[in-house]
């Protein structure tokens, strides 16, 4: 009523309503078409079948191995240190020469220390002339030889000589007593002064050694000016520069043998078995994808630590051109004695699904999804711990469509 109030007029509410009812028979067709057209298709899609290829769970020894992680030492690395004090007068070598055992790093100014050596050897010189040392004698063997003993030793036998006869001549009454006690005085004396002589040759003697000694040190100072490599190695740090003065223990240079390097790996505790002295490791670096390198077991610490359940090995690596860098992270593989039989199945065959590994194992024409528990890989086959059985077929996509949990499959070979 209140539409025609408003100058609508009856013809145009008709054509209004036709065309509603238009509208609503075409969309019923519509619905009805796509029910047809379902209802014809989902049997065509039921009797579609996967096209498969099937493989067999195969049982199969296997030698176990150990896979460990580490790092890369110097071999031996030393921090070359100052024996002498003084000024810093040469540097021969930086950071990453090549040197070989016994070659001069640096010098200390040696100028103080040959004057001592020369002091040394005049000192030296002097005792021996006393001892009455020439050429090439070294020592004194014999103190009687020494020329203050021997001069002793002959005023000695000339007093004795004259004891004895001035005794013998008391007796038969030819001289006075106080003469025969001047004898025996002077043959007292004499004693003393050849004992005295004798003390003083070990004195001196004792000095010579002193002496020498003094020598050996000051020229082992001189030597010490000298700061040479202990082992042969590479530089991995210069600490000083010329004109530096150097205290005894001044770090110099930091030196590092790479050839052979040591690794050093951290094995799980259970594993303790498998691992001995002697061994192979193979071992890769992220440094050289591809590339494998040899290592051999030298050392297996005895204790396991008890925060991480691990224990240490050791192992030396040939490095003859110096490709590996120590502190470089390494991962190992090592052989172990321990043989398992075991089932694989080719790796693409399982599918990690919702967080699980699954597999679709055939049975009576029919796929039948089932989860299983993987262990370790070989090349391109997997190690299956638990959720099949030897013998038992898989089935392996020929890349089309996914597998599906009950799906019917055709076998292709």
């Amino acid at each position: 009523m209140n539409l025609f109030r408003k100058g609508i007029t009856p013809n145009f509410t008709f054509c209004l309503m036709a065309t509603l009812v238009v509208c609503c028979f075409f969309s019923a067709a519509c619905s009805r078409g796509n029910a047809s057209t379902t209802k014809e298709t989902a049997p065509a899609e039921a009797k579609t079948k996967l096209k498969v290829h099937l493989a067999e769970v195969e049982q199969q020894p296997h030698q176990r191995l150990v896979e460990a992680v580490g790092s890369l030492f110097a071999h031996d690395e030393v921090i070359v240190s100052s024996e002498a004090e003084g000024r810093v007068e040469e540097v021969f070598f930086d950071v990453g020469d090549r040197v070989s055992k016994g070659q001069v790093l640096a010098r200390v100014s040696p100028v103080e220390m040959q004057l001592t050596v020369e002091q040394q050897k005049a000192a030296l010189a002097q005792a021996r002339a006393r001892l009455g040392l020439r050429g090439e004698d070294s020592e004194l063997k014999d103190v009687n030889q020494a020329a203050e003993v021997k001069k002793a030793a002959a005023d000695l036998s000339d007093a004795e000589q004259r004891y004895r006869r001035a005794a013998s001549l008391l007796e038969t009454g030819v001289i006075p007593r106080q003469q025969y006690d001047e004898a025996e005085a002077r043959f007292q004396a004499a004693k003393a002064t050849h004992s005295l002589a004798v003390q003083q040759v070990e004195n001196l003697r004792a000095a010579m050694q002193q002496n020498q000694a003094s020598l050996n040190l000051a020229s082992k100072r001189l030597r010490d000016a000298q700061i040479r490599a202990p082992f042969s190695g590479h530089i991995k740090a210069r600490l000083v520069t010329v004109g530096q003065f150097l205290k005894v223990q001044t770090p110099v240079m930091e030196l590092v043998n790479v050839d052979p390097l040591r690794v050093r790996l951290n094995v799980p505790e259970k594993m303790t078995p498998w691992v001995k002295v002697g061994r192979n490791v193979t071992i890769t670096l992220e440094a050289f994808p591809g590339r494998e390198f040899t290592a051999r077991i030298t050392r297996i610490n005895p204790v396991v630590d008890e925060k991480t359940r691990t224990f240490e090995i050791e192992g030396a690596v040939a490095n003859p051109r110096n490709e590996l860098k120590p502190g470089s992270f390494v991962k190992a593989v090592i052989p172990s004695d321990k043989t398992d039989s075991i089932l694989t199945i080719p790796e693409k065959a399982a599918v990690y699904l919702f967080g699980a590994y699954k597999v679709f194992v055939v049975e009576n024409g029919k796929l039948k999804e089932r989860e299983v528990r993987p262990g370790d890989k070989f090349g391109d086959r997997l190690e299956i711990i638990e959720g099949l059985k030897p013998g038992e077929k898989i089935a392996l996509s020929d890349g089309g469509q996914p597998l599906k949990d009950g799906a019917e499959i055709e076998v292709i070979q």
